[in-house]
């Protein structure tokens, strides 16, 4: 089981709603610089974002105190993601890896675009649909090289450790394998997600294809050093916050009572829940280019 928890505030689906992370002691943590990326000799930790088949765009706030979870916004908006003939909402459970940092002034030697100043995405394809906030345990399969506006945006492709079928699954061709057509939905998913906001198709390296375990590992330990970096300050994260109560060689570190105090500064968790616009609900079909 795992030792973190989380706690909510505000009401969801509203502009003011976060998630925040907890050790197990309840202390208030950084999801983005306090979870080891390591579970276990190869195993990631996974901060799930987006449980799977919903739709509102949930992520770590970078530039927040604390980094705590919450919906994205585009123009004032609150941003859910469409609902793409044949899919509902997102199509795995979507997350990110601790401790890892995609960037921006790094031209990556694979892609030649920068990347994305976010952690390194995950998408996790076990049975199970997770909650917002878990942190679960993943096995790396392989990787997607998606370029989304310009900028390196990878994909990871993973399974939850206690998927009860986590054990036939050790790189990506026993996915093509055992889950077939899933990696095609992935890419198909990714490449139009954007384009009923009018926005245009992305793009992929390697012709769209999915690289291995072994690369997918590689790429995630580049992104861990970029974060080190980034927490040591040897990088200028350029407005990320880089608070964080477990990184001893950090200028960031702070104490558990300096973080108590910017979740104590906050609204309470909210009763009243706040829904979802019905737009959401809509189908788009779409021709494929």
């Amino acid at each position: 089981m795992s030792s973190f928890s989380s706690e909510e505030r505000s009401a969801p689906f509203t502009l003011e709603y976060r998630v925040f992370l907890k050790n197990e002691k309840g202390q208030y943590i950084s999801p983005f610089h306090d979870i080891p990326i390591y579970a276990d000799k190869d195993v990631f930790h996974m901060v799930v974002e987006v449980p799977r088949w919903s739709n509102a765009k949930m992520e770590i706030a970078t530039k927040d105190p604390l980094n705590p979870i919450k919906q994205d916004v585009k123009k004032g908006k609150l941003r859910y993601v469409a609902n793409l003939f044949p899919y509902k909402g997102y199509i795995w459970n979507y997350g990110a890896i601790p401790q890892t940092w995609e960037d921006p002034g790094h031209s990556d030697k694979h892609t030649g675009c920068c990347g994305d100043n976010d952690p390194i995405d995950v998408c996790e394809i076990g049975s199970k649909v997770c909650a917002r906030g878990e942190i679960i345990r993943v096995k790396v399969l392989g990787i997607l090289a998606m370029i989304d506006e310009g900028e390196t945006d990878w994909k990871v492709i993973a399974i939850n450790v206690d998927d009860p079928d986590a054990a036939n699954y050790n790189d990506i061709n026993d996915v093509k394998r055992l889950k077939p057509g899933y990696l095609e939905a992935t890419v198909d998913w990714f490449r139009r997600y954007k384009v009923p906001d009018g926005k245009p198709e992305n793009q992929f390296a390697f012709n769209a294809e999915f690289k291995d375990k072994d690369f997918a590992v590689d790429i995630i330990k580049s992104t861990h050093d970029y974060w080190r970096a980034l927490v040591t300050k040897k990088t200028d994260g350029k407005g990320i916050s880089c608070m964080n109560t477990t990184v001893s060689e950090s200028p960031f570190q702070c104490d558990p009572d300096a973080a108590k105090a910017i979740v104590d500064a906050l609204p309470p968790p909210c009763e009243s829940a706040c829904t979802i616009p019905t737009d959401v609900d809509k189908w788009f079909h779409h021709q494929k280019n």
